[in-house]
């Protein structure tokens, strides 16, 4: 799969991908990546001209929001979803403040040897999973998709692999894609931030340390496995999770795939 729209980190396109039925998501339709603060202008000329662009998603805190706004794109929307809950962000802030994310790097090789931390970086998808107002947030972002009935929707955190991430499991689980399908997608995100992971684990001893590293930096494979054995085990499956928390009845499953599959 390859990255589109330069200027923005991870960016990419779900069109393309094979489900296990054969059917193939459509192109140029359901776009995630990382903030658009650091779009260029003609990246942003081609979500409008290009892609046509209707709604963009931003699941990140306010404060994320308030450093590096959303420009706007011409002829879309910018919908706030934060799928952090801000008790569980509060909680976070004192295990890995927010001056960590000035010079994230260096601040999380002295701090990788932390047991808080690596709590924290254990947890960060198992706690969104269970959380219902995360739930909220994400059932909200697919009923808004749902209802846009034309042109393409964008998604995106702060560097597309965390909270964006989850967002395309749901969205792939919902038209029909199978364990391996999404996990295949979330790993695209790990060849992006490869290099600098490869960096930065360097310069710690223990593989408890890289693990903390690999999440933040990078993407933890191991760590969201766990959110989706965790959605296995409380809710019985990913469908059942999909019409349970995040409110999906079979008419929004039968209007998905009509829409986004060929």
């Amino acid at each position: 799969m390859a990255y589109i729209l330069p200027s923005i980190a991870n960016a990419r396109d779900l069109g393309g991908i094979v489900l296990p039925d054969g059917s193939v998501v459509r192109e140029g339709l359901l776009l995630r990546g990382g903030t658009l603060y650091t779009a260029s202008a003609e990246d942003l000329d081609t979500l409008h001209s290009t892609y046509r662009l209707l709604h963009v998603f931003d699941f990140r805190t306010e404060g994320e929001l308030q450093r590096e706004p959303d420009p706007q794109v011409e002829g879309a929307d910018n919908i706030w979803l934060p799928a952090i809950d801000p008790d569980t962000e509060n909680l976070a802030d004192r295990q890995l403040p927010k001056e960590a994310f000035l010079d994230l790097g260096n601040w999380l090789v002295k701090n990788s040897s932390n047991t808080l931390v690596q709590k924290v970086a254990s947890r960060i998808y198992t706690d969104m999973v269970s959380n219902e107002y995360t739930q909220l947030q994400y059932a909200a972002f697919l009923m808004q998709i749902i209802g846009t009935t034309d042109g393409a929707v964008f998604w995106h955190c702060s560097q597309g692999k965390d909270r964006t991430g989850l967002g395309a499991a749901f969205m792939l689980a919902a038209l029909g894609a199978d364990r391996e399908t999404i996990i295949k997608d979330y790993l695209v995100s790990e060849g992006y931030y490869s290099a600098e992971v490869d960096k930065y684990c360097a310069m710690v001893g223990t593989e408890a340390e890289r693990e903390v590293i690999r999440t933040f930096i990078g993407v933890n494979v191991k760590y969201f496995i766990d959110a989706l054995d965790l959605i296995d085990r409380r809710w019985g499956s990913m469908e059942a999770y999909l019409r349970g928390p995040l409110c999906l009845t079979d008419d929004d499953f039968k209007t998905l795939r009509q829409r986004y599959l060929r």
